[in-house]
């Protein structure tokens, strides 16, 4: 990809994600997290919906974005380790076709789903505004915090580990 053509890739999202009248929602703690359907590059569709009970990080990027790639690969051990306790990570792409997206996976070999977002739909109901994003959803698929620009594992891993711990102690009340 030329250098110009990777320049504009940013202000392409923007405007994808803008859409032409319609404000970006606001999600806020507590909100009900929009459902979506989408599929995997190998075919297979994943729901939100079917992943009730657990915690879900839903992770917004692509393969230009100069943070998603280092951030992916650092998640990865944390994924790992809290997958069995009840963690879900979705890599939904956003915009990017099958191919480029099955080369970067494939590149970066993390073992949680990446999905395809090709018309940014379902970026544009999470309200997404750049890259990398991250929406953390509890196991009652509400929204609980956000993490706009790079998350380190320690934040990332804090976040999801005091979701993860409510099901034990209960949530806590308010947003």
């Amino acid at each position: 990809m030329n250098r110009h053509l990777r320049l504009s890739w940013p202000l392409l999202l923007i405007a994808l994600l803008a859409g032409c009248d319609a404000p970006a929602p606001r999600l806020q703690a507590g909100d009900p997290a929009p459902g979506f359907a989408l599929a995997t590059p190998q075919g297979n569709v994943m729901r939100l919906g079917d992943l009730g009970g657990q915690v879900v990080a839903v992770r917004f990027w692509a393969d230009w974005c100069a943070y998603c790639e280092s951030e992916m690969k650092a998640l990865e051990p944390v994924y790992r380790q809290l997958h069995p306790q009840g963690l879900e990570i979705l890599a939904i792409n956003v915009a990017q076709d099958r191919d480029t997206v099955l080369r970067f996976t494939k590149r970066l070999d993390f073992s949680y789903p990446a999905l395809l977002d090709n018309e940014s739909e379902v970026a544009r109901r999470y309200g997404v505004i750049g890259l990398p994003m991250t929406v953390f959803v509890d196991r009652r698929g509400r929204v609980r915090g956000k993490i706009l620009g790079e998350s380190d594992p320690g934040t990332f891993e804090a976040m999801t580990r005091a979701l993860l711990d409510e099901e034990a102690t209960g949530p806590k009340e308010g947003p």
